[in-house]
C-alpha cells in the first residue's frame, strides 16, 4: 500500500459515511414514532412478486476505524468497528407491488426511503408493518431478518447503507431465509 492510500480512501468515502449517519439520525429513537398501518399485504406472495431493482453506488473498506466519536451539546454519535468496516451503498427501485425475499445481513443496514413508501416486516414480528415514507429511515440490525414491500400503489425508492466486516462482497450482503411462522398470513 502506498503512503497516504488509507487516508485517500477515507476522504473518498466520507460522503458515504455522512449518508449513513444521516440515515441513522433519521431513524434514531429520538424521532417520533413511525406510522404503523394495520393493513395487510397485497395478494401477491413475496416469492412471486417483482423484485426491487438494485443499483450499486459505491463501496469502501475502512481499515483504521477504531472509534469515531462526536459529542455536542444536544447530540452524541459513536461508531466503533474492531478490525475495520466495509461500507456499501446501493439504491433500490421498488415498482408497485414489488417485494424483497425474507433475508438477513452480515451487519447493520441503514435504509432511507427517498421516494414513495416502503413497508418493512421483521421476522421476529412478521404481522406488524413498519411503514416508512420518503424522508424517513429504517434501521435493521441485520440479525433477525426482514422483508421490504411496496404496498403503496406508487413507485418507491430507497438508499441503503450496509455496514459489514471488511472484505464483504456485494453478493454476501444478503442471506435469504425462510419466511417466519405466520408471515404468509399477514406480510
Amino acid at each position: 500500500m502506498l503512503p497516504g492510500q488509507p487516508y485517500r480512501a477515507i476522504r473518498q468515502a466520507v460522503p458515504v459515511l455522512l449518508l449513513g449517519v444521516t440515515v441513522l439520525l433519521a431513524s434514531s429513537c429520538d424521532q417520533p414514532s413511525r406510522t404503523v398501518s394495520p393493513t395487510r399485504a397485497g395478494a401477491a406472495e413475496p416469492g412471486l412478486a417483482v423484485a426491487p431493482t438494485a443499483n450499486f453506488i459505491g463501496q469502501a473498506t475502512y481499515t483504521d476505524l477504531d472509534k469515531v466519536k462526536r459529542i455536542t451539546k444536544d447530540w452524541h454519535v459513536e461508531l466503533k468497528a474492531k478490525g475495520g468496516l466495509e461500507v456499501v451503498v446501493r439504491s433500490f427501485d421498488y415498482p408497485v407491488g414489488s417485494a424483497t425475499v425474507w433475508h438477513t445481513h452480515p451487519g447493520p443496514v441503514l435504509i432511507q426511503v427517498v421516494e414513495g413508501t416502503v413497508t418493512f416486516f421483521e421476522a421476529d414480528d412478521p404481522c406488524t408493518p413498519i411503514v416508512v415514507h420518503a424522508g424517513e429511515g429504517y434501521l435493521d440490525s441485520g440479525e433477525h431478518g426482514h422483508i421490504g414491500r411496496n404496498l403503496s400503489g406508487a413507485p418507491a425508492k430507497d438508499v441503503t447503507v450496509y455496514l459489514a466486516p471488511p472484505g464483504t462482497q456485494v453478493s454476501q450482503l444478503r442471506t435469504e431465509i425462510p419466511p417466519p411462522p405466520g408471515a404468509a398470513a399477514c406480510s
